[in-house]
């Protein structure tokens, strides 16, 4: 599957200081998630410091609206985007995008306003919505191919609806399980697609390069990803448990290894990708090491959640919304700095809870402040971007 480029010829010349903010789905969902980035981790520190109380666990809250809020708004907003590519229909602009991008806020709001069945209707209805507007594109271009993102968009709806139904006892288990699997879910996704996309991205980019890959390769680390994630997300306990993580892990390792990611390092375009998806076989081995009790499993899923996910968000967020709005693929020293940010906050984070447990609210700190710093300046970089025409005169 082709996921890039994602743009589109046209006749039809659009004025580059044209406000197009609801032109095409990254634009709105890109700022939405770089401003709730902004905004949230600050909030979730002023929770465990004791100045917050959500209406629901903090815990809760913060794990749910980093996957709910934050991930699946860049997750959406690329599908929006990618979809008229792979089909050459529209995929929904204008008022139909706007309103969706409310929906997304209404959720967003909806969890911090208070709680109760209503709140749930309202967060639960986005991911469905998305799916439909996405499905419609693809059903009627018979793009089968590209069905499994609708059934990833329906678990991560389930998993969200799980979560929801433990919170009010109508589920039995703990409600972070399902979180769990939609971070697991996340992360298959994200390594199913880095595998198509990265070692290509590298050697259009550096020509001459040597790279390996096989497919069973491939298939092994995925499938032994998913396999591992899926045992932990269930909840299921046991040394042979970590030694399924660990396989995964330098089976990963071993993948990532292929596509030369040395190669990469003169280009921030291309390592920040390859250095995000190196934190999957180590989030896959700290895994391992909690079943093993060597460490706390937090330090696997922040491993996974900051340096893997945000990582990669960042990677993309920057790199297609350079793409469609016609500038070069170029990165300059604000979106070095923000990779680099990026990675401060996963090993800020990690690195304290695996390693220096005494310095883990330090860690919190330095985390949420290189975090917040790195959407700041994508905003400042992007924002401009972002709500105005492409550069090229192009519609999207």
């Amino acid at each position: 599957m082709a996921l890039i480029p994602l743009e589109e010829p046209t006749t039809r010349r659009v004025p580059p200081d044209r406000l197009a903010l609801f032109a095409l789905g990254f634009r709105p969902f890109y700022l939405l998630a770089a401003g709730f980035a902004v905004l949230a981790v600050p909030a979730w520190v002023l929770v465990l410091a004791g100045w917050l109380t959500p209406p629901i666990a903090g815990l809760w809250w913060h794990a749910h609206e980093m996957l709910f809020g934050f991930a699946v708004a860049v997750i959406v907003g690329f599908l929006l985007t990618a979809g008229r590519n792979w089909t050459g229909l529209p995929t929904p602009s204008g008022r139909p995008l706007a309103a969706l991008a409310a929906l997304w806020l209404a959720g967003r709001l909806a969890m911090i306003a208070g709680d109760g069945v209503v709140v749930a209707a309202v967060d639960l209805a986005f991911l469905p919505v998305a799916a439909i507007a996405l499905g419609r594109v693809l059903v009627k271009a018979r793009s089968k191919r590209n069905y499994f993102l609708l059934v990833m968009l329906a678990a991560l709806t389930l998993a969200n609806l799980v979560f929801h139904l433990a919170r009010f006892g109508f589920a039995g288990g703990d409600p972070l399980l399902p979180l769990h699997f939609a971070l697991g879910l996340v992360v298959v996704i994200e390594t199913t697609i880095a595998g198509r996309v990265v070692p290509m991205f590298t050697s259009n980019a550096l020509r001459g390069i040597r790279q390996w890959q096989h497919p069973r390769l491939n298939i092994a680390a995925i499938v032994g990803t998913a396999l591992a994630l899926g045992l932990w997300a269930a909840g299921v306990e046991g040394a042979w448990v970590g030694g399924v993580a660990l396989l995964a892990a330098l089976l990963q390792a071993v993948r990532c290894a292929g596509w030369n990611p040395r190669a990469a390092l003169a280009k921030p375009l291309l390592w920040i990708l390859h250095l995000s998806h190196l934190w999957i076989p180590v989030g896959l081995a700290l895994l391992a090491a909690a079943q093993w009790g060597w460490v706390p499993r937090s330090a696997g899923i922040h491993a996974l959640g900051i340096g893997a996910t945000a990582g990669l968000i960042m990677g993309m967020i920057t790199r297609t919304a350079l793409g469609h709005t016609g500038r070069m693929l170029e990165s300059g020293p604000v979106e070095a700095a923000a990779y680099v940010l990026v990675q401060v906050a996963a090993v800020a984070r990690v690195l304290t809870l695996a390693v220096i447990p005494a310095a883990a609210l330090a860690g919190i700190h330095l985390a949420a402040t290189a975090w917040v710093l790195a959407f700041v300046l994508y905003l400042w970089r992007y924002l401009p971007m972002l709500v105005r025409a492409r550069v090229d005169g192009r519609e999207g």
